[in-house]
C-alpha cells in the first residue's frame, strides 16, 4: 500500500507540474498572439501590394522626368522638337506628383498595421523565450522523477514477492478497480482509501480480525489493514 502511493503521488506530480500549468496558460497566450499575427499579416498584404504598385510607379515616372531632363540639357533637336519633349516632361511631372500623393496615402494606411505586426511579435518574444526555459525545466524534473518512480517500482516488486498469493490476488483486482492502492488504513473509524466511515458493525468486525486477516472495505473494496 505504502509503496503504490508513493508511486501514485510522484507519478501525480510527475504531471502536475506548477511549470506545465504555467506552460499550458503560456501556450494559450502565444497561439492567440499568433493568431492576431496571421490576422494582421493577412491584413496588411493587399495594402502593401497597393504601395508597391504605386511606388513603382513613381520610380518609374522619376526615371522617365530624368531621362527628359537630359535629353533637354544635351539635345540639339529644333523647336518643336524641343517644345514636344518640355510638354511630355510637364506632363510626367503631373503625373509624378499625383504618383507620390497617392504614394503618400498608401504609405500612411500601411505603416500603422507594419507596426502592429511587429508589435505582436515584440509582445510574443519574452513568452516564446519562456516558453523555452519551461520546456527545459519540465524535461529534467519528469526525467528526475521517472528515476525516483524507477526506484519505486523496483521496491514495490522487493515487497510484492513477501505477499502471499492468496493475498496478492486480493490485493492487485483492488488495485486495479480502484487505483492508488488496494489497500487501506482505517482513521478515526474511516477508510482513508474512500473516506467513508464504516458502520459500527463493520467497525467491530474490523476491530476484531487478528493481525493477519484483512477485511475488504465494505464501499470501495480496498483490504482494510490491521
Amino acid at each position: 500500500m505504502d509503496a503504490d502511493r508513493w508511486i501514485e503521488r510522484v507519478s501525480s506530480q510527475r504531471s502536475h507540474l506548477p511549470e506545465i500549468a504555467e506552460l499550458v496558460t503560456l501556450e494559450s497566450e502565444l497561439r492567440g498572439l499568433l493568431k492576431d499575427l496571421h490576422n494582421a499579416e493577412e491584413a496588411v498584404v493587399p495594402l502593401r501590394d497597393a504601395f508597391n504598385k504605386v511606388a513603382e510607379e513613381s520610380v518609374r515616372l522619376k526615371r522617365r522626368a530624368a531621362d527628359l531632363d537630359k535629353t533637354l540639357a544635351t539635345s540639339t533637336a529644333n523647336a518643336r522638337e524641343l517644345e514636344a519633349i518640355q510638354g511630355e516632361l510637364t506632363h510626367v511631372r503631373e503625373l509624378l506628383n499625383t504618383s507620390e500623393d497617392r504614394e503618400l496615402e498608401k504609405l500612411v494606411v500601411l505603416e500603422p498595421r507594419e507596426e502592429e505586426i511587429v508589435a505582436i511579435k515584440h509582445r510574443a518574444q519574452p513568452g516564446v523565450v519562456r516558453r523555452g526555459e519551461l520546456l527545459d525545466i519540465i524535461s529534467q524534473l519528469q526525467a528526475s522523477l521517472d528515476e525516483e518512480l524507477l526506484a519505486l517500482r523496483s521496491q514495490r516488486l522487493e515487497r510484492v514477492r513477501e505477499l502471499s498469493s492468496a493475498l496478492l490476488k486480493r490485493y492487485e483486482p483492488a488495485l486495479t478497480r480502484m487505483g492508488t492502492s488496494g489497500a487501506a488504513n482505517v482513521v478515526d473509524g474511516r477508510c482513508d482509501g474512500c473516506r467513508i466511515a464504516l458502520s459500527p458493525l463493520d467497525f467491530d468486525r474490523w476491530k476484531s480480525n487478528a493481525p493477519d486477516v484483512f477485511m475488504d472495505c465494505p464501499e470501495c473494496g480496498r483490504l482494510l489493514l490491521p
